[in-house]
């Protein structure tokens, strides 16, 4: 699958693109979530929606966070491991049910959403509405046009700044 178009080489998209690169540079300056959390739970997203591209990024920023190779490989299927607390399972929960608001009714179920109120503070909780909410569009953006997965260097988006 070859891509199909470059959204920095739109004036407009590239702008957008800078904007959402500063909303999520505002989120992880902001709050108090591992770094290794966020990637995680953007990584899952990104498997959901097929983006190769994001699951590239967010695979190589979780590496340079810490993340282990094992818990990277065993995301898809977190629900079947022992490898994830409590805690970051109630927030991969959390993004998955975010993001298959299509395929559930209720979005965010109450049992989830429960969940993620056990083991987050409200600023906490905050920054996991609007990560899930900003890699969902990222991501589909990403599939949209065809974006190609294999070849992100970890801190190139600092170009954007």
């Amino acid at each position: 699958m070859e891509p199909r178009f470059n959204l920095l080489g739109s004036p407009t998209a590239a702008k957008v693109a800078k904007r959402f690169h500063a909303t999520s540079l505002a989120l992880f300056a902001s709050t108090t979530l591992p770094r290794a959390l966020l990637e995680l739970v953007q990584l899952r997203v990104a498997q959901i929606n097929g983006c190769g591209y994001c699951a590239d990024v967010h695979v190589k920023e979780a590496v340079a966070a810490g993340e282990t190779p094992l818990r990277l490989g065993l995301v898809a299927t977190w629900r079947h491991t022992t490898v994830f607390s409590a805690a970051e399972r109630a927030a991969l929960a959390f993004a998955e049910e975010g993001t298959r608001v299509a395929d559930a009714a209720e979005g965010v179920s109450d049992t989830t959403w429960a969940a993620v109120r056990t083991h987050y503070d409200d600023d906490q909780l905050g920054s996991l509405v609007c990560l899930v909410s900003l890699i969902n569009a990222a991501s589909r953006m990403g599939v949209i046009v065809h974006n190609q997965g294999g070849s992100y260097q970890p801190g190139a988006f600092a170009a954007l700044d």
